[in-house]
């Protein structure tokens, strides 16, 4: 059973996600959808401070619909550099020194104290090895997201490829078979 709080925090959640406010309240912009053309934006930065420029921006990586995404985006990119900087047998010490000299770092553009920052896991980051789910950033890139609009036309001829060959497997495991059985 939901405690009071429980409750509380679910209607906060979806009130956050349909983005309806109570009267007498604010949107908060970290639960809706950032205003603009690009949405949310993660930055990455240089840990070595060996990129161009003083600022250490390697790519600002834009259209996060949500500040979640972006978050979880920020996360994944930062726990997979710190998988990186890690060799086997180093201590824990070595890896956060190894991440400081040569990882990335990732924060949200413009998201406050609602952004994901390195800072608050990057203690347990370094003690524990992370799965490789945790380190897939790549499926949370929004530049791989695809459009529904893109898709309409598209033949799935690879799909079907692979059920005609499933058929050709069954059609020679069936002669395998009866070839034995004759032997016999």
């Amino acid at each position: 059973m939901m405690d009071e709080a429980d409750k509380e925090a679910q209607r906060a959640f979806i009130t956050g996600i349909r983005g309806e406010v109570s009267e007498g309240e604010e949107p908060e912009q970290a639960a809706t959808a950032k205003p603009g053309e690009t949405g949310w934006v993660v930055r990455i930065l240089d840990q070595s401070g060996a990129s161009a420029g003083d600022d250490d921006v390697v790519e600002e990586v834009k259209g996060f619909l949500d500040l979640a995404h972006a978050n979880a985006f920020a996360r994944a990119y930062v726990r997979d550099s710190v998988e990186r900087c890690r060799i086997p047998g180093a201590a824990e010490r070595d890896v956060l020194e190894s991440w400081f000299a040569f990882g990335e770092n990732a924060e949200v553009v413009d998201a406050g104290e609602d952004g994901w920052k390195a800072s608050t896991e990057l203690d347990d980051f370094v003690s524990s090895p992370a799965t490789p789910m945790e380190r897939d950033w790549r499926a949370l890139d929004p530049r791989r997201l695809v459009d529904e609009a893109a898709l309409e036309g598209f033949s799935n001829t690879a799909h079907d490829d692979d059920l005609a060959d499933e058929d050709d497997d069954e059609a020679f495991v069936t002669e395998i078979i009866r070839r034995k059985q004759a032997e016999s």
